[in-house]
């Protein structure tokens, strides 16, 4: 870096050697060396500041990059999560409807079974009841028999008492 004061007695020694300049001369020329130096010493203050201001923008496209990329993966974590519910949903709807359907098919075999068991309660009832009716039949057949033939008997004994 340069000196403003150093670069202004380096001028002096130099001026020394000359003629003299009238102060106003002087006073420009220190003016103009203070200059050049601010602008030596701008230039590279001016391209860290650029770097910088490089960096900052780098930073900020990155940052928004980033933002970017994660709403991205959000959107396909939601997408993912959809199409899983999705299939989770259509699972249970097809588990329902086979748990149904067999519950269904559970209840016509009961149905059949029990319509069968039914009809062959039915039957048996009606074959029992027809052979109670029968044996009562043949009971009250021989019953009379008897009746008959013990009224015979009676009538026989007393026509003979009779006689």
């Amino acid at each position: 870096m340069v000196n403003p004061r150093g670069q202004a007695k380096k001028m002096e020694k130099e001026t020394e050697g000359q003629a003299v300049k009238p102060p106003e001369e002087v006073q420009e020329q220190v003016k103009e060396s203070q200059v050049e130096a601010e602008q030596v010493v701008m230039k590279p203050l001016d391209e860290v500041l650029g770097q910088a201001q490089k960096a900052y923008t780098a930073y900020t496209d990155a940052t928004r990059e980033v933002s970017r990329i994660y709403r991205e993966n959000e959107m396909h974590v939601a997408e993912a999560y959809r199409r899983a519910e999705q299939q989770a949903n259509l699972a249970c709807e097809e588990g329902i409807k086979q748990a149904l359907k067999a519950r269904e098919q559970a209840e016509q075999r009961a149905r059949e079974a029990y319509q069968k068991a039914r009809e062959q309660a039915e039957k048996a009832s009606e074959e029992a009841v027809a052979e109670a009716l029968k044996i009562r039949d043949e009971t009250l057949v021989k019953a009379w028999q008897l009746r008959e033939e013990t009224v015979a008997q009676a009538w026989d004994i007393y026509s003979k008492v009779v006689r």
